[in-house]
């Protein structure tokens, strides 16, 4: 919700505004009513609203005073500039001064739905610029551009941190009536369509813990609630987030509501790959079926996350790639992250059912026999298959039931045929519509990610620039 002030030395007048518009129905809530400027000055200077209402000529400061002050204080408030006066030098001055809109009093019941609407649409592009300089500003090692975008993180120091991190079934949810939520004390940021972030602090540790615990988070739509360990240096916030990232993705895992606090539980997993190290060098692949099945229960029983399954996955393709390096040279057998895990495969039992591909291809190399025009023929219906629906969930399991090549064999056949992997094959397809979107459209950056098939607009962030060396939104603007 954007927050509202409205300032009037008339109460009538502040009355008539408030009632003039549907504000919930657009996304606004009236936080404060001001009928003494310096008051409402103080408010501001303290709440940060993101709209005020105010009257020109008022008897302590004149509304366009009020506008000028906060500019000379670099405060980042919004004004509609409601006036008696019809004098077009006034609607001139306040709109020189940054006024989003000059109205007359009484309001005017028809022109208040256009104008609501008018300010929800700025409010909406606003916060979705600012959130992705936001997101980009956490992750970078130059905190200068941080505090250039948000006062939160002024005078940090001997101040703990948190984050959350709420993953939703529906788009552009708003959490903060949970009690978590501060304005002050809390950094609300879109981590994706479906994906919010949000960063807490408080001069007490025992504050954030009263904070988490005191939240109900109760609904249909929340899927799953990530929360990380708790820091002083704001310097650490992009591993606070990556931390939350890992803990809410723990629905990867067993597709399970929940909350979920970041807890390293590597040594737990350890003896797991032990056993798996122990078959591929010991060639006992008739012992695998087993290992594979007891996988996802073992995880779900020591209530292991995805940094457990991120060790594990690379620990395994190590000791695949290092044992049948010919065998596998063909494979998209890399190191992943957690991002790329879960782009990469559907859910755990999808993973699982890919190594034991593996192990099962392996083990029939010897004696597989396999009619190459038949297989070819396939590939190349699968090739223009991804060609027209990159912008889907696309998964190597799926398409290779679809199209009857074993995912193994398709994997060699991408990097073969094409010199590239699946994934960087779907990659560079996303990657390049989005550049077409980004140039030629006016489509918002998140829209561009959805649009070409990426959800989480932190992790389409993060590939765009691995492609194109720039950040989207530094694309658009060169």
């Amino acid at each position: 919700m954007y927050s509202v002030i409205i300032i009037d030395d008339e109460p009538w007048a502040i009355k008539g505004i408030r009632n003039a518009f549907n504000w919930h129905k657009y996304g606004f809530e009236i936080t404060g009513q001001f009928t003494s400027v310096h008051k409402a000055m103080e408010f501001i200077s303290k709440e940060r609203p993101d709209l005020v209402f105010t009257d020109i000529r008022m008897p302590e400061i004149s509304g366009l005073d009020l506008m000028r002050l906060t500019k000379e204080k670099g405060m980042d408030v919004e004004f509609v500039v409601v006036s008696g006066f019809s004098e077009f030098t006034f609607a001139q001055e306040a709109l020189r001064y940054g006024a989003l809109d000059y109205c007359l009093k009484p309001m005017d019941i028809e022109t208040a739905d256009p104008l609501i609407d008018k300010l929800a649409l700025h409010f909406s592009k606003k916060r979705s610029s600012k959130n992705n300089l936001i997101l980009e500003a956490l992750t970078s090692a130059d905190k200068s551009e941080l505090n250039r975008l948000t006062p939160f993180f002024d005078h940090s120091s001997d101040v703990y941190f948190r984050v959350l991190i709420i993953y939703s079934s529906s788009e552009g949810k708003d959490y903060r009536n949970l009690k978590f939520f501060d304005r002050k004390h809390t950094l609300e940021v879109e981590f994706g369509s479906t994906k919010t972030l949000y960063i807490l602090k408080s001069d007490k540790r025992s504050d954030l813990d009263d904070r988490l615990n005191c939240a109900v988070f109760t609904g249909s739509d929340i899927k799953a609630v990530g929360i990380s360990s708790t820091s002083t240096n704001c310097e650490n916030i992009a591993k606070l987030i990556k931390e939350a990232d890992l803990a809410v993705s723990q629905i990867f895992l067993n597709e399970e509501r929940g909350i979920f606090e970041y807890e390293p539980k590597l040594n737990v997993v350890k003896p797991f790959i032990d056993g798996i190290s122990s078959i591929i060098q010991e060639n006992k692949f008739e012992e695998m079926d087993d290992i594979i099945e007891r996988l996802v229960s073992f995880f779900k029983q020591n209530h292991l996350g995805m940094g457990e399954l991120v060790h594990l996955w690379n620990q395994v393709v190590s000791l695949l790639v290092s044992t049948y390096y010919e065998e596998l040279r063909y494979m998209e057998l890399d190191f992943l992250n957690y991002s790329e895990l879960k782009e990469r495969f559907e859910n755990f039992e999808s993973l699982c059912f890919f190594l034991n591909d593996i192990f099962i291809y392996i083990k029939q190399l010897n004696s597989q026999s396999i009619n190459e025009g038949d297989i070819n023929s396939y590939f190349t219906q699968m090739v223009k298959y991804i060609d027209n629906h990159f912008q889907h969930r696309l998964y190597l399991k799926d398409l290779s039931i679809k199209f009857f090549i074993n995912q193994v064999y398709c994997c060699q056949l991408f990097k073969k045929n094409l010199g590239k992997t699946f994934s960087e094959y779907v990659t560079e397809l996303r990657i390049k519509k989005a550049c077409e979107l980004l140039k030629h459209t006016v489509l918002s950056i998140e829209d561009v990610a959805t649009k070409v098939g990426y959800a989480d607009y932190y992790y389409f962030n993060k590939v765009f620039k691995k492609q194109c060396g720039i950040t989207p939104s530094k694309f658009r603007k060169s």
